[in-house]
């Protein structure tokens, strides 16, 4: 059963959304606006796309600014007039980036405090954090053969965050529950678990599979032995889960956002061959980036305070993505990119 939004909750709402011309952040806006909500995007376009607000902008819909929310001042002037913001703003990419880059994620804890102060000194209403499933121990996730869903509890001391980027999103999270207990601050975090589907780039794995099916790769590699397992979760389902922690979460509780389908890397390349119709021999690069072995969400929290569930299983989630690839992408433009955007933003 598809879940309902109540549109009163967001009609006339005056809404930030940090980073909201990204993948996530450009749908995010897409159900915003459908809800009545009067939407502020801000975005430095480092790795957000113009195009992907292009029907709110001729038509007035949404207020765009594209700036760098951690130069002076801007920050603030973002805050004024709102009543919920959504961050999602950081310096992110795939699993090549968040291995092999650690000084641009760690600004993220620049820019996290810093949204999260001015909103505070702004008296916004809301605040709603985009995380991460990088925020789980890195040492409960090493054995692809254990049948193991990930709970929000375990993100307890010792923290064993997944590099950089993972840190600066559990430090994101810790300050916001701080401002809700001590400042009263409402406040919720949405733990998102490796997000695909239209709009998505080819730094994350989903869309660098479908990539590498769309210019024929031959050998079709495949970073680390395959077996790695994740639960992918389509972009329709990442929204769902967020507006909902936004209208039910208050008290800065952190949610898992994900499914609970095991799917190893291996069976997904599978999957993308045969339905694309690319017949490839199989190269494994154990010795590129290969992230946690094991990671997948528990969602029975979001079932329970959100009464979400995702409603996109990953097969056909994949078939929707893959149509919405081949119809928008030119082979040579994608081989011009690919190799870069595999381990950079």
């Amino acid at each position: 059963m598809a879940v309902k939004h109540a549109e009163s909750f967001w009609a006339g709402k005056k809404v930030l959304v940090t980073g909201g011309a990204s993948f996530i952040g450009s749908h995010l806006v897409d159900r915003l606006v459908e809800g009545g909500a009067r939407v502020r995007v801000v975005d430095d376009l480092t790795s957000g796309r113009l195009e992907n607000l292009a029907a709110h902008l001729s038509n007035g819909q949404v207020e765009f600014r594209q700036a760098d929310l951690r130069e002076p001042g801007i920050a603030r002037q973002a805050m004024e007039g709102v009543h919920v913001v959504f961050h999602l703003a950081a310096d992110h990419g795939g699993r090549g980036y968040v291995d092999l880059h650690q000084a641009g994620p760690a600004s993220n804890l620049f820019l996290d405090g810093l949204i999260f102060w001015e909103a505070l000194r702004a008296r916004v209403d809301k605040v709603v954090f985009a995380s991460s499933g990088c925020v789980y121990p890195n040492y409960l996730q090493s054995d692809p053969d254990q049948e193991l869903y990930l709970t929000e509890d375990v993100v307890r001391p010792p923290h064993d965050a997944d590099n950089m980027y993972g840190w600066a999103k559990l430090m994101g999270e810790l300050t916001l529950q701080a401002y809700a207990r001590e400042h009263g601050l409402k406040a919720a975090s949405c733990r998102y678990f490796t997000v695909y589907g239209p709009r998505g780039v080819e730094n994350h794995a989903v869309i660098a599979m479908i990539a590498r099916a769309f210019i024929r790769q031959n050998p079709f590699e495949v970073w680390g032995d395959g077996n790695q397992v994740r639960n992918w979760t389509y972009i329709d389902d990442i929204v769902s889960g967020t507006l909902l922690a936004a209208e039910k979460i208050d008290d800065g509780t952190a949610v898992n956002l994900g499914t609970m389908e095991r799917v190893r890397v291996l069976d997904a390349v599978k999957m993308i061959l045969e339905y694309t119709g690319h017949r490839a021999e199989i190269k494994l690069r154990p010795d590129m980036p290969t992230g946690p072995l094991n990671r997948v969400a528990d969602n029975s929290l979001a079932r329970r305070l959100l009464g979400w569930q995702p409603q996109v299983p990953f097969r056909e989630g994949v078939r929707r993505t893959i149509d919405w690839y081949f119809s928008t992408k030119k082979p040579e433009e994608v081989r011009a990119i690919l190799h870069r955007m595999l381990t950079e933003r």
